[in-house]
């Protein structure tokens, strides 16, 4: 037989060539305002313009400029630094440049926006105040003490300053009092967990400089609507170039005022002359969607009769994930078979592979996952939905579906599966897979782990169901086993960024499986010591609070967030609690106050013997004196993964009380970390841990 000859080239040929005709009357703006602003990680359209985009292709009030890297937007006569955005919410995060690197600017100013073209009320976020030349008086109200102040030197003179939330300055009349006697004052809004740490008693300046760098959230409301409409109607959003307030869409063929659909002239934009034109363009506008959803049906179609012909088991296995069998979110093993190790069907869809991981099609897990189901939904992340699929070679998954698919996501995409194909080991979630780059949407096709995560076993949806089963050797064999997967990762020059114990799944013999790592958590490379950020990420309570500080990331970090994972597993309560009391919201505070001030006992749990079993209770101690370790403000006082492991296999083995039972005794007896009780622990170079393991173990600053 004659083999058909695919018209699909010359189609092609006809798209571009109409195409071209057509895209050969653009207007120069047009062509402009599809160019964005780059500055650093950041890709921005419009409102912003700036650099390479010229001014007429966004609002005049939006002009960014790049300083290192990283966007700065002018406000009403200050300069902020743009942490993040969210184009889909159209919200930014920003952080004045003016109190950046300094409490004391040179000049004072309130933080002000045009309610015109800014919301910042949709935030969880309030005001702080700092008063600036203050009477040198102490506050006369507790608990507002010297515990707020802090020195600013003007014109070599230097005064107090205070700072102190706003809203305590209008319900506190004495501390108003005392306040109007300063002779200047500015208000910064701040995001609600950073106003919460600057009511401490004990918050500091250094406190109120990283609530100032996490900076506060806007949402920009300028024309949204009016912009949406035009790129549904395939122009570019800008500004009028003799009225820099108003809208206008730039459309291949004129510059409009509203779409380009809905053509009302724009003053100083063009009209087409001749209505001939305008239909010819119309008619091949047409040809063109006509031709090509005719080759995308066919195209969709082919794909559709390669997947049904694929395997003989499809039917049946679609069968068993629409009949609802499947009903619940941790209950799937019961009618599923297991993975064969050679399987006719997993070899027809090894089609083609990306790093060396199989690639799937959109269709294929639409088909695992029935249509994508809310009953089969997992979890939702901060960066996609993750939903129980079985592919058609009988392999349970998770599906992880992310929420974009634009330049950055692909890269980061890209990113990720190249770093996860490189990596084995038996506590790390596996990757089977992804959708190719081009696929309408991202996926990532996770092996599937049964078990929920360690904190739906401490304080989530299982703590009541699991509690008898989770022992404090079932603890401590998570705690050993999350390590090691850590130290794995930080061998592999990889730091995870976001270790909590949500991220730490556990199958049904409660062995640890480490899950979402890579994905957008670029880390240094091997011959980079450091990696500086725009903004901090992670998750709040176990962000490394030096990292949060600096913006340098370490494998010391992951260090930190992991001392909030034992102190999690020892106490079982959750690492940011607002119900808790003010000064215990956050778990690695107030695990470093009980720890200091011999009162363990308050904060472990009692269900898993501390007061009943003296082994226990030994054990339990001494991982919370390596806890107290990871979680030093000060990186270099902290232990590497490395050394981690082997203090808690030691723990495990019992050998680092063999080694030392007299002072192991004291320890038990007292139920204190340390024999002097007049002296406060600064350091981890303090208690059990540091005289059982120092001949035995190198120190982190060894390493």
């Amino acid at each position: 037989m004659k083999p058909r000859l695919d018209p699909s080239p010359f189609l092609f040929v006809l798209i571009v060539s109409l195409a071209t005709t057509i895209t050969g009357q653009s207007t120069r703006p047009y062509d402009v305002c599809g160019e964005n602003v780059k500055c650093g990680d950041f890709d921005l359209e419009y409102p912003f313009w700036g650099g390479d985009r010229p001014s007429y292709c966004g609002h005049p009030d939006f002009q960014l400029t790049c300083q290192s890297d990283v966007p700065e937007l002018r406000l009403e006569s200050l300069n902020y630094r743009v942490l993040d955005t969210d184009t889909s919410s159209q919200t930014m995060k920003v952080a004045r440049s003016d109190l950046w690197s300094t409490l004391c600017p040179t000049n004072l100013h309130n933080t002000t926006y045009n309610s015109t073209l800014f919301n910042g009320d949709n935030f969880n976020q309030e005001n702080v105040s700092l008063y600036y030349r203050c009477n040198t008086s102490p506050l006369v109200a507790q608990p507002f003490g010297n515990n707020y102040k802090f020195p600013c030197t003007v014109d070599n003179t230097t005064s107090d300053s205070y700072f102190i939330r706003t809203s305590l300055v209008v319900s506190t009349t004495t501390v108003l009092n005392f306040l109007v006697q300063c002779e200047n004052h500015i208000e910064v809004p701040v995001n609600q967990t950073s106003a919460n740490i600057l009511l401490s008693t004990t918050a500091s300046s250094d406190d109120l400089q990283s609530a100032l760098r996490a900076g506060f959230n806007l949402q920009w409301t300028v024309f949204n609507d009016d912009c949406d409409d035009c790129i549904r109607s395939n122009g570019r959003c800008g500004s009028n170039s003799t009225s820099p307030e108003s809208f206008v869409c730039y459309c291949a063929s004129g510059n409009f005022s509203q779409t380009c659909d809905n053509r009302s002239v724009d003053e100083g934009g063009s009209k087409n002359s001749s209505l001939p034109i305008i239909l010819g363009i119309v008619g091949a506008v047409v040809a063109i969607v006509v031709i090509g959803g005719g080759i995308l049906c066919c195209r969709q179609r082919r794909k559709r009769r390669a997947i049904k012909e694929a395997s003989p088991a499809q039917t049946e296995t679609k069968a068993i994930l629409t009949s609802g069998t499947v009903s619940s979110k941790y209950n799937f093993t019961s009618s599923i078979p297991s993975y064969p190790n050679s399987s006719k069907a997993s070899k027809e869809y090894t089609k083609s592979s990306y790093f060396g991981t199989q690639v799937f099609t959109y269709e294929e897990l639409e088909v695992a996952t029935d249509n994508f189901n809310d009953s089969r939904e997992l979890g939702d992340g901060g960066f996609g939905t993750v939903y129980y699929g079985k592919l058609l070679d009988g392999r349970e998954v998770a599906v992880k579906r992310l929420y974009e698919n634009n330049f950055k996501r692909v890269e980061q995409f890209m990113n990720e599966v190249e770093i996860l194909t490189r990596l084995d080991h038996e506590n790390l979630v596996k990757l089977y897979g992804c959708t190719s780059k081009r696929s309408k949407e991202l996926i990532l096709v996770y092996e599937y782990i049964p078990n929920g995560t360690v904190a739906d076993h401490l304080h989530g949806k299982l703590a009541n169901s699991s509690s008898s089963i989770f022992s404090w050797s079932v603890r401590l064999n998570i705690a050993i086993e999350t390590a090691e997967a850590l130290a794995y990762l930080h061998e592999k020059d990889i730091i995870h960024r976001d270790v909590k114990t949500n991220n730490i799944l556990l199958d049904k013999s409660f062995r640890v499986k480490v899950a979402d790592f890579g994905l957008s958590r670029l880390f240094p490379k091997a011959n980079d010591a450091t990696h500086v950020s725009t903004a901090p990420q992670g998750t709040p309570g176990y962000v490394d609070p030096e990292y949060y500080q600096c913006y340098h990331l370490t494998d010391k970090s992951d260090v930190y967030s992991f001392g909030v994972v034992l102190m999690e597993l020892i106490s079982s309560l959750q690492a940011v609690d607002t119900n808790r009391h003010k000064l215990d919201i956050n778990l690695a505070n107030m695990a470093m106050t009980k720890i200091q001030n011999h009162m363990l006992d308050e904060l472990v749990d009692k269900s898993i013997g501390f007061e009943t079993n003296g082994v226990v209770r030994r054990m339990i101690t001494l991982v919370a004196e390596l806890a107290f370790r990871c979680l030093q403000q000060n990186k270099d006082m902290r232990p590497t993964m490395k050394e981690v492991v082997e203090i808690l296999r030691g723990i495990q083995n019992d050998e680092l009380n063999a080694q030392k039972a007299e002072v192991l005794d004291i320890v038990v007896d007292d139920g204190e970390l340390t024999k002097d009780h007049n002296t406060e622990p600064a350091s981890p170079d303090f208690g059990v841990t540091n005289k059982l393991v120092g001949s035995s173990v190198p120190s982190s600053s060894d390493s």
